[in-house]
């Protein structure tokens, strides 16, 4: 059975403006917030975005319903955010301007409204340790959290989305999970 979405794609495939509009509406706040995930910046986060559904616009006439939409809207996204991920670490280490190196930026913290400031506080100060935590995890860890944890997809849906087997997305989880574990330990009450 096909789903609502690839029927959509399919489509723009055939020239369907309309339908492309609706799939965009429909998954923008996903794409987006994948990509704020691993880039930890709005503005970056708004471009990639929009680098996403270009892609898809482009690649509509070679689109085949081989696997849901979804994993196939997860697989651009996340390719995109990788090698954006990997240019900038370039750019970083040949930057001779050391400010470059912005590994979380505070303007893309989510606001928490509070009527108690002490709360309000601690809670960004937790959210920015945590996020600082995924940050330091190696790629492949990093993005399989991300993916299930704020994405969250199914241990078959990230195996699809990377390409892998549903034991190796485990593993990886596994290894995050001891790794954050190990990384927020001396945050711990």
């Amino acid at each position: 059975m096909v789903s609502e979405d690839t029927k959509l794609m399919l489509d723009v495939k055939n020239g369907d403006q309309e339908a492309f509009r609706e799939l965009v509406e429909k998954h923008k706040l996903s794409v987006l917030n994948l990509c704020l995930r691993f880039t930890g910046n709005k503005d970056e986060a708004d471009d990639l975005a929009q680098d996403v559904f270009m892609r898809v616009y482009q690649a509509a006439p070679r689109y085949e319903a081989k696997a849901s939409f979804t994993t196939w809207l997860y697989r651009i996204t996340l390719n995109l955010c990788l090698n954006f991920q990997r240019r900038k670490k370039l750019l970083t280490f040949f930057s001779l301007d050391q400010n470059s190196n912005n590994q979380y930026n505070k303007s893309t913290e989510i606001p928490i409204t509070s009527d108690q400031p002490d709360t309000n506080f601690e809670k960004q100060e937790k959210q920015r340790i945590i996020q600082e935590a995924i940050n330091s995890l190696p790629e492949n860890q990093k993005t399989v959290v991300i993916l299930y944890r704020y994405q969250q997809l199914s241990y078959q849906e990230i195996a699809s989305v990377l390409e892998t087997s549903v034991s190796a997305v485990e593993s990886r989880l596994f290894r995050a999970r001891h790794n954050l574990k190990k990384r927020l330990e001396p945050y711990q009450k």
